[in-house]
């Protein structure tokens, strides 16, 4: 069983079809892998056994009988608590929800359904995905599998622990400010924010939202790509994706001739630790050595603080205010200030946000009028202690609110580019350091392929949490 948790979402997809698995198998592995190593990081939630149970049966059934399979067919997979599971409690990490079971599945989730996967739980999300790091009142702390006394991250920090913990091989996520590429820099794994609209994130109050999206977390580039093939597709966005689910076919690594600019503060003086920038730094040569051409140079963010805080603000009071108004009493104090921020904006600030993102957008058309890549940090601060609600300095720096340390993340978001954090190697205490590679709008494809040629000359993410490895 422990060999099976350590196989990529591709292989064991592969490896059931062709009945050399059976999907009963790979569930009875995952349900194992979350009852010995889910007491430590607390990432595993809500559980759906029983009907688990029921679909493995019928997958087995189908393969048997040979009928046409989705390309995930019989992966066992939690999904984050921010969506909508039909028939399974719901709650978003809010004592406010606590009691919702949703009538019908998010679209992500029903995509990914449609593709084979059997859901078997919900994991843990700090209240409304506010923050990275994941925490709340109804379950408390997840922590990480590298180190269990330190964050893993947020607000998909439950999906990174499973999916580094080897419970399951990848999960499914989302990002407004960071929320996959952190815990994917804390839990050494893959996390990738598409481009808009490439997986539709609808919202019921703002069809024109466009900060969050949703998006994968995983081990290999290869299970990226094969999770964005499942979940790609059509949309009612107002904005159509230009990026077809049929594009993301495996990788083809390679980064010849790839220009890349990179920066370690974001040519603004960003804060960073730093035992990071020394980890990364060090890896430069990788690229160079498998053909990149690099340059230190970075795209102008001195629009990115404001598009981001305002746009962010705005989207959690149109999208949480009702529930705001009635269990404000009940809800954490750092989303009660994003929500009051939003409430409180004048016509004057949105007009000057929206001039702002138009001089982002130039600056970001500027930087790939020259490069192909902007490669960055993904986080600024190591994993910390788990029992801290935020850091409270950065490399030395006083944050003043608890978005602060995630800024690295969060100026990115504001580009509406898509972006993907993925393995840095590991500081000498062994703990886990990630980059960011973000490309020009709808580049989502060949940044993958970049990404593939990197993994393969570090293979970083293949290094399991000790107590994975030493488990019997």
């Amino acid at each position: 069983m422990d060999d099976i948790q350590h196989l990529s979402a591709a292989a064991i997809t592969r490896l059931i079809r062709s009945r050399e698995l059976s999907a009963r198998e790979a569930l009875e592995s995952h349900v194992a892998a979350i009852e010995e190593h889910n007491p430590a990081v607390n990432a595993v939630i809500t559980t759906d056994f029983e009907r688990a149970s029921t679909l493995a049966a019928a997958a087995d059934e189908r393969t048997a009988s040979g009928a046409a399979t989705g390309i995930l067919h019989g992966l066992p997979m939690t999904h984050k608590d921010t969506f909508a599971t039909a028939g399974l409690r719901s709650t978003q990490g809010s004592l406010a929800l606590r009691d919702q079971v949703p009538e019908a599945d998010d679209l992500q989730i029903a995509r990914l359904t449609a593709a084979g996967v059997i859901r078997t739980g919900k994991t843990n999300v700090p209240e409304f995905g506010a923050g990275s790091h994941t925490f709340n009142e109804l379950f408390g702390t997840t922590t990480n599998p590298y180190d269990p006394t330190l964050s893993a991250g947020g607000s998909s920090g439950g999906v990174a622990a499973v999916v580094a913990a080897r419970i399951q091989a990848m999960g499914d996520g989302s990002d407004m400010g960071g929320s996959l590429r952190i815990p994917a820099s804390f839990c050494n794994l893959f996390g990738f924010r598409p481009s808009y609209g490439v997986i539709p994130m609808e919202s019921p109050r703002n069809a024109f939202t466009w900060l969050a999206r949703s998006g994968p977390i995983a081990r290999t580039v290869e299970d990226v790509a094969l999770f964005m093939r499942a979940t790609a597709g059509p949309t009612r966005l107002p904005t159509p994706s230009t990026v077809a689910p049929t594009d993301f076919r495996a990788p083809w690594p390679d980064l010849r001739g790839v220009r890349i600019g990179y920066s370690f503060d974001f040519g603004i003086g960003v804060p960073v630790e730093a035992e990071i920038i020394a980890t990364l730094r060090d890896q430069l040569r990788v690229f160079e050595e498998a053909g990149a051409i690099l340059e230190e140079a970075s795209i102008d963010f001195s629009d990115a603080d404001e598009v981001f805080q305002v746009t962010r603000a705005y989207d959690f009071a149109t999208g949480i205010a009702p529930l705001f108004a009635e269990h404000r009493d009940v809800i954490k104090p750092e989303v009660v200030w994003n929500v009051e921020k939003g409430l409180a904006l004048t016509a004057s600030d949105m007009i000057s946000a929206a001039a702002a993102r138009s001089r982002l957008e130039a600056a970001v058309q500027r930087f790939f009028a020259r490069y192909d890549a902007f490669l960055s940090p993904a986080a600024q601060v190591l994993p910390f202690d788990a029992h801290w609600r935020w850091p409270h300095t950065i490399a030395g720096t006083p944050a003043e609110s608890y978005l602060d340390w995630m800024r690295s993340a969060c100026l990115l978001s504001a580009t509406s580019l898509p972006v993907l954090a993925m393995p840095g190697g590991f500081t000498a205490s062994g703990l886990p350091v990630g980059w960011q590679i973000a490309a020009t709008h709808y580049d989502d494809v060949r940044m993958l392929d970049w990404a593939a040629a990197y993994e393969q000359a570090t293979g970083f993410a293949q290094t399991a949490p000790r107590a994975v490895v030493s488990a019997p």
